[in-house]
């Protein structure tokens, strides 16, 4: 029996790790609270958060945030990928994803925006005909792609003629919803390819090829204890998703690999004390002296996985059944550009968050109740045709007794099992 004494091994990830016993959720709600945090600095004040400076320039609250989020998900969406068939796992994707983000923009877009421009200009003239308005963002934005350029009818750039705003976007937030959808797609391939149940060490190797990428632009950057290594310039056109930055690709890619790859292998990650204390240590020290990528991006990772498990019970409940998580990140940057026009930072930091948290708070309340939480109730929707033809399948293996019951199954494949739908 293992001890329970400090700094002692508590088990394995799979020993311990349950899919309603974990603080998985008050995690992301911890994340996205701290996108909102984040953002305050720039939308408000005109400067970014104070980690910038304390990191040496490497990373922010919000940057930080977003790595924790896509290590995360790297983990969870494996293991959907691992139980799913491809059909039923892009189904459950796009319903987490798009919903939420359509309700997003069509209330900042349709909603706040016009409200902004009436609070500006004292009339609607010029706002539904302006040559980059709500219907030409919309158009742009409503795959992630972001193509369609980041302002409605010029409301933001007015705020930022006038002085009240920073940054010339209705959602900033949204830059990283396409890598994360980039990464669903190549879940769905590897597990399509039978990579996260025949070859899963594939996953380790990609992100160790991530991770090279990322040591040599460290060890090639003017500076390895200040600023951001690599080139920040070059991107690449994806198919639907338009341009998307290499860094980012790389970077994002590898902190959700090795979430992936937690999940595969989660039978030889232990849980230990010792372990997370080391892990915050080399966090703290890249986050001063320079390394982040290369040695924080992992211990932040473990420490997320640490503290999903050791957190006490009462933790573990929150998130479970409400997920705000995403309405918060989708949100709070609109939310936050709109009171910035209305002259809120005059009540301070402290103010000006509590009003900006309050109010994103209420929209995402509204988006899980009436748009993510119905929507998700629609996981194991099946077209009529499908079901029809999964039926006969389930009849003619009944018809056939226990020996061809087992044969059908192989064909069929077990992943439309019940059972084992995510």
């Amino acid at each position: 029996m293992r001890s329970n004494g400090l700094l002692r091994s508590r088990g394995t990830l799979a020993e311990l790790f349950s899919g309603r016993a974990n603080s998985f959720g008050l995690l992301r709600l911890a994340l996205a609270t701290s996108v909102v945090v984040s953002h305050l600095y720039p939308l408000g004040y005109g400067h970014l958060d104070p980690l910038w400076k304390h990191s040496g320039e490497q990373t922010d609250i919000g940057k930080m945030a977003v790595v924790g989020f896509f290590v995360l998900s790297g983990f969870m969406i494996t293991g959907s990928g691992r139980r799913t068939g491809i059909g039923r796992y892009s189904w459950h994707r796009v319903l987490r994803i798009m919903p939420g983000l359509w309700g997003s923009l069509l209330i900042s877009t349709l909603v706040i925006m016009p409200l902004l421009y009436q609070y500006l200009h004292g009339t609607m003239d010029g706002f539904w005909n302006h040559p980059a308005g709500p219907w030409h963002y919309l158009k742009g934005t409503w795959n992630t792609s972001l193509t369609s350029g980041w302002d409605v009818s010029g409301v933001i750039a007015d705020g930022v003629h006038r002085g009240t705003n920073h940054d010339q976007s209705v959602n900033g937030a949204l830059w990283s919803l396409k890598y994360e959808l980039l990464c669903y797609v190549m879940v769905g391939m590897l597990a399509a390819g039978g990579v996260l149940l025949k070859a899963r060490r594939f996953v380790p190797l990609a992100a160790l090829a991530l991770w090279v990428l990322i040591v040599n632009d460290w060890l090639d950057a003017p500076s390895m204890r200040h600023g951001i290594p690599g080139d920040m310039s070059t991107s690449v056109n994806v198919p639907l998703l338009g341009p998307m930055s290499t860094h980012f690709l790389i970077h994002l890619g590898f902190v959700f690999l090795l979430g992936a790859t937690v999940q595969l292998y989660r039978e030889k990650v232990p849980v230990h004390d010792g372990l997370a204390l080391l892990s915050l240590v080399a966090l703290a020290v890249t986050m001063r002296y320079g390394g982040l990528f290369v040695i924080g991006y992992p211990a932040f990772a473990y420490l997320l996985f640490w503290l999903a498990i050791r957190l006490p019970s009462p933790f573990q409940r929150i998130g479970r059944n409400r997920d705000f998580s995403y309405g918060i990140y989708i949100y709070g940057f609109t939310v936050e550009q709109a009171l910035a026009m209305l002259g809120f930072v005059k009540y301070g930091k402290i103010g000006f968050l509590a009003c900006a948290l309050a109010g994103t708070v209420v929209l995402a309340a509204i988006s899980w109740y009436l748009v993510e939480s119905p929507a998700m109730r629609l996981k194991n929707w099946t077209p009529r045709p499908l079901a029809r033809r999964q039926e006969r399948r389930a009849a003619a293996a009944a018809a056939a007794g226990p020996q061809g019951e087992d044969a059908e199954g192989v064909r069929a494949g077990h992943s439309d099992h019940p059972s084992v739908r995510a």
